[in-house]
């Protein structure tokens, strides 16, 4: 006898990180986890290395100041905000709180997208939910097919706005529909992880539903991202109070490092920076996007920092793969979200983004 997994544990698949090595390769160019193009911002290594005698200290488990900077950066009250080691952590507290188990002891119900973030379907099979994707339309999240597959079990829809792998955006509008239409004790949990990437008149991350005075919506956000600081893990919830609240209750007491911490906060102070990352992330992703256009290769229209290529079969996707490793080019295979014939591409420098376009080109070229 030995100890025993719940039986649901058996039935997840573990997260696939992006590639980062390439053995034998020279150089190698990691375009595979949408990391910033421009890695952290200033001050933050010195914010880093300013902490190297302050190590055996505990972080402030409360967040004060970053929670506080978070809210000055994005106009949000920082008594709604609560950080934890990246989004993650929080989504899957948000599980573990609204998920789980029914009064009857049948499963609740978590509605995802059918492209949709594979974290989401981990955390909820972990908290006891049954996963339901709901089909996009034209690989986009579809309100509509959304709406159709709520039961009287529903208790959480998760939704990547905009979504990764698709790089595609729910229009605020659709948002608001969603919401007013989905039953109200319905967890709205709106992953703005690209947030920062979008410039459309018609994008909400997320922040006027949660300020429309409801209970039933929240937003996270990450600084793994356009922030640069993936590898020391920091995310952010904004929520209602109660949300909040029960949020504080269950995460770890110090789930935020004093180093992520303070190159969160070094990150924030970056006059411009989210401007300059931006503009560079707009015009590379355009003209990355013609490139691969003209070759033959269509690209999804994308609100992120990464395209999402379609190859044409797995065969084809997995030989432009193979292609761009031999050039040292690391991007994302995409089969285990449903898009075996798509290439998910980071949006680098502009150096990187000519490497690319131009190992495409050859690879084109030979298989024409």
């Amino acid at each position: 006898m030995h100890p025993r997994a719940r039986p649901e544990i058996a039935a997840i698949h573990p997260y696939t990180p992006g590639v980062a090595q390439l053995p034998g390769a020279n150089r190698v160019i990691k375009l595979s986890s949408n990391e910033g193009a421009f890695g952290p911002p200033p001050g933050v290594a010195e914010a880093i290395a300013a902490l190297a005698t302050r190590h055996h200290r505990y972080p402030d488990s409360d967040a004060v100041a970053l929670r506080a900077a978070i809210g000055a950066r994005f106009g949000l009250d920082p008594a709604r905000i609560v950080c934890g080691a990246g989004s993650d952590d929080l989504l899957f507290l948000l599980c573990h709180i609204y998920g789980g188990k029914l009064a009857d002891g049948a499963s609740s119900e978590l509605i995802m997208t059918a492209h949709g973030f594979s974290i989401y379907e981990i955390a909820g099979r972990l908290a006891g939910c049954r996963v339901v994707k709901a089909p996009e339309r034209a690989l986009t999240t579809d309100v509509d097919a959304i709406l159709a597959a709520v039961t009287p079990a529903t208790r959480l829809v998760f939704i990547a706005n905009p979504n990764n792998p698709t790089g595609t955006f729910l229009p605020a509008g659709e948002a608001q529909r969603l919401r007013q239409r989905l039953p109200p004790d319905v967890l709205l949990v709106l992953d703005a992880a690209y947030a920062e990437y979008v410039d459309r008149p018609d994008y909400d991350p997320g922040t006027a539903l949660v300020d429309s005075g409801g209970e039933n919506t929240v937003m996270t956000r990450t600084f793994s991202k356009m922030f640069g600081i993936g590898g020391l893990r920091l995310g952010w919830a904004y929520g209602p109070a109660e949300m909040v609240a029960n949020l504080n209750r269950v995460r770890g007491p110090f789930n935020v490092s004093l180093v992520a911490h303070d190159a969160g906060l070094a990150a924030l102070a970056a006059p411009g920076w989210i401007e300059q990352s931006r503009r560079h992330n707009a015009t590379e992703r355009a003209r990355l996007t013609r490139a691969l256009d003209d070759l033959g290769i269509p690209v999804t229209p994308s609100e992120t920092n990464f395209i999402l290529a379609d190859f044409g079969s797995a065969a084809g996707a997995e030989a432009a793969d193979a292609h761009l490793r031999g050039r040292g080019l690391i991007v994302r295979r995409v089969a285990g979200y449903g898009l075996p014939a798509h290439l998910r591409i980071t949006i680098g420098t502009t150096e990187e983004c000519d490497l690319v376009a131009g190992a495409l080109g050859d690879f084109a070229a030979a298989r024409a």
